[in-house]
């Protein structure tokens, strides 16, 4: 079930952010990193694909389904935001929460199999030790890792994932991002991730798109869009990629 996106124009008003934006046929499984600068356009586009914006003219068609088309549930289903401030019910414990979030658009009645997959979301995510925890007593990290295991907990066909490791330490974020990118190509299930950290990007990612002023200035393997010339000018700073003895990409950059 791939992911095209089609000239696709959007913002708020008569302020277009996105302009004529085309990402063709994301694969099932794949991780797509965004990158860019701040206001430009990343969350614009998570808030358009996940319904909560209108577009002004385009498409965006998940295995070939318009998801425009789609009935409101049926797109909740499909399709998976976490955004980068999230609110959560400090009354619920951590495996309420998540069983919450997968209740949330099929039903309220609770049968067996949602709690397994709750447990089974919580261990892939390395939160099973935190399920009996109550959300108020969680640190920033732990609340951020929480959101995460509610986006992944529904088994949705997309997943966008804004800023998904801001609020964690580095153990957290690699940790995160390997256990998103294990399962989600374990389901066949497509991940676009906005992130600032382009060496996390390049590590994770098997595809970067690079946008500024709401247009896409490149869409390939990590290794060549980060060689451009057009990431240092998009970032105001002069980069250089290297290769780290173990074979993994280093963006080095200098203002």
């Amino acid at each position: 079930m791939s992911l095209t996106i089609e000239n696709l124009r959007a913002g708020y008003g008569r302020r277009i952010v996105l302009q004529d934006v085309s990402i063709p046929d994301i694969r099932p499984g794949a991780m797509v990193g965004l990158i860019g600068p701040n206001a430009s356009g990343k969350s614009t586009l998570f808030r358009t694909l996940a319904g909560l914006l209108r577009p002004v003219s385009g498409k965006v068609r998940l295995g070939g389904a318009d998801l425009a088309a789609l009935p409101r549930r049926e797109r909740a289903r499909q399709v998976a935001y976490m955004p980068q401030a999230f609110g959560c019910n400090a009354v619920l414990t951590v495996f309420e929460s998540v069983l919450l979030a997968l209740k949330q658009n099929a039903g309220w009645r609770v049968r067996e199999g949602n709690l397994a997959r709750v447990s089974e979301t919580l261990a892939a995510l390395h939160l099973t030790h935190l399920a009996e925890r109550g959300i108020a007593d969680l640190s920033g990290g732990q609340a951020q890792m929480l959101a995460v295991a509610q986006t992944l907990v529904r088994d949705p066909r997309l997943v966008l994932l804004d800023e998904p490791t801001s609020a964690l330490d580095l153990h957290h974020q690699l940790s995160v991002l390997s256990s998103v990118r294990t399962e989600m190509a374990r389901r066949g299930t497509i991940v676009m991730a906005a992130l600032h950290d382009l060496n996390l990007a390049a590590e994770f990612c098997d595809r970067l798109v690079l946008i500024r002023d709401g247009a896409i200035l490149a869409d390939d393997r990590p290794a060549r869009v980060l060689a451009l010339p057009e990431v240092g000018r998009t970032y105001r700073v002069t980069t250089s990629l290297e290769t780290t003895r173990r074979g993994s990409l280093f963006v080095d950059a200098v203002l």
